[in-house]
C-alpha cells in the first residue's frame, strides 16, 4: 500500500456524470460526419448537411446551459466540502496551501 494520501480535487458524482452526459452530444455529433453526409431531405432548399449542422448548434446551446447550470451548482457545493466560501472573490485568499492557480 501507499503512504500517499489521495489528493483532494472534484469528486465524480452523479452531478458531474450528468454534465458529461449533456455535452457528448454536443461532441460527438459533430464529429460523426456519416450521420448528416447526404443532400437529402432539404428544408426550405438547403441540403441536410447544412441544415443539420445548424440544427446540432442549436441542440448544443440546448445542453450546455443545463450543463453550465448544473457545473456551477456541483462547484459550488464541492467548495463547500472542502471547507472554501461558495463564491471566489477574486483575491485568491481562499486558496489552501497546494492548491495549483
Amino acid at each position: 500500500m501507499s503512504d500517499v494520501p489521495g489528493r483532494p480535487g472534484r469528486s465524480l458524482s452523479p452531478r458531474w456524470v450528468a454534465i458529461g452526459a449533456l455535452l457528448a452530444p454536443a461532441v460527438v455529433l459533430p464529429l460523426w460526419v456519416a450521420l448528416y453526409d447526404r443532400a437529402d431531405p432539404t428544408l426550405f432548399g438547403f441540403p441536410f448537411y447544412f441544415w443539420f449542422q445548424f440544427a446540432l448548434i442549436l441542440l448544443a446551446v440546448c445542453l450546455t446551459l443545463p450543463a453550465y447550470f448544473i457545473a456551477s451548482h456541483a462547484d459550488r457545493a464541492d467548495r463547500v466540502r472542502h471547507g472554501l466560501p461558495a463564491v471566489p472573490d477574486g483575491s485568491g485568499t481562499d486558496r489552501k496551501a497546494g492548491d495549483a492557480l
